[in-house]
């Protein structure tokens, strides 16, 4: 199987859990301490070890093995503009919020309501 790496590195915890082999960042530990895990063919148990284009990562109770390699000029460009796209709603959603924010907080509001104090009877 091949991985294709957009960044500098990536860490074996994050690999695991993009590929799909572990649930959660959190089941790693116990994950390597189950399992052999072999970084270029040496065993591995460091979930921190960062992982880079022409590693090889193999898992010989599952029977699989990764290899991290670069990705097209074609890959990386859309991979580039699916950033720009996630950064440009990710703003537009954060300005939306900001906006709401500023309405709700006017006095004139009909969907504000006045808190009353909670009276008990007979106190």
């Amino acid at each position: 199987m091949d991985y294709k790496l957009f960044g500098d590195y990536i860490t074996l915890q994050a690999l695991l859990k993009d590929v799909g082999i572990i649930q959660s960042g959190g089941a790693v530990k116990a994950f390597l301490a189950s399992t052999e895990v072999f970084f270029n063919g040496q065993l591995e148990n460091r979930r921190g070890k960062k992982l880079r284009i022409g590693d090889s990562l193999s898992i010989p109770s599952q029977a699989l093995t990764i290899m991290i390699v670069e990705p097209s000029n074609a890959e990386k460009e859309e991979h580039k503009n699916n950033l720009a796209e996630k950064q440009r709603i990710a703003a537009l959603v954060k300005r939306l919020n900001q906006t709401n924010k500023t309405k709700k907080g006017q006095k004139n509001n009909p969907l504000k309501r006045e808190k009353k104090a909670v009276k008990f009877p007979g106190t």
